[in-house]
C-alpha cells in the first residue's frame, strides 16, 4: 500500500514514493507480479518496461526466481523541478543474487550476482499522484 508519506508534493513526499517505486519492483522480483509498479510507472520509462518484461518472461511456464530482494539505503533529490517538470532522484539500489529456476526446481541459468548500483529515477506529479517517468542507472 501507497505510504501517505508517499502522496504528498514534496521534496519528503517525492522520496518516499521512490523507496516505494523499488518496494514494488522487488515484490515483482520475489512474485513475478508487476501489475503494482507498472501502475505507477508512465509508458516513457524504456528501462522500466525491459526490467518488467524481463521479469514477466523469468516467470513464464513454471519458471521461477530466488533472490532479487531490493533495498534503497539513500535516496535523495533536489528541490526543484526540471525544465519540462519532471524531479531527480538520485537512489543507491542494494540488489542480493538472483537465481533463476525452471520446472522442477532446475537451474536454467547463471545466477545474476547481487549488486549494489546508483541510479538516477525521473519522477512526475500529475493528478495528485507521483508517476515515474525514467530510471537512468549511473555507469
Amino acid at each position: 500500500m501507497l505510504p501517505e508519506a508517499a502522496k504528498a508534493e514534496t521534496k519528503e513526499g517525492l522520496e518516499a514514493f521512490a523507496r516505494y517505486w523499488f518496494q514494488l519492483l522487488s515484490y515483482g522480483y520475489e512474485t513475478g507480479d508487476v501489475d503494482g509498479v507498472e501502475s505507477v510507472t508512465a509508458p516513457s520509462c524504456e528501462f522500466c518496461s525491459n526490467i518488467t518484461r524481463s521479469l514477466a518472461t523469468n516467470y513464464e511456464g513454471d519458471r521461477w526466481l530466488a533472490g532479487g530482494t531490493i533495498e534503497t539505503p539513500s535516496v535523495s533529490t533536489t528541490s526543484g523541478a526540471l525544465p519540462n517538470g519532471e524531479f531527480q532522484v538520485v537512489v543507491q539500489v542494494q540488489q542480493t543474487m538472483i537465481n533463476y529456476f525452471g520446472p522442477a526446481g532446475v537451474e536454467f541459468r547463471k545466477p545474476t550476482p547481487p549488486s549494489d548500483s546508483g541510479n538516477v529515477m525521473l519522477a512526475a506529479y500529475n493528478d495528485g499522484a507521483w508517476q515515474i517517468t525514467g530510471l537512468h542507472p549511473i555507469r
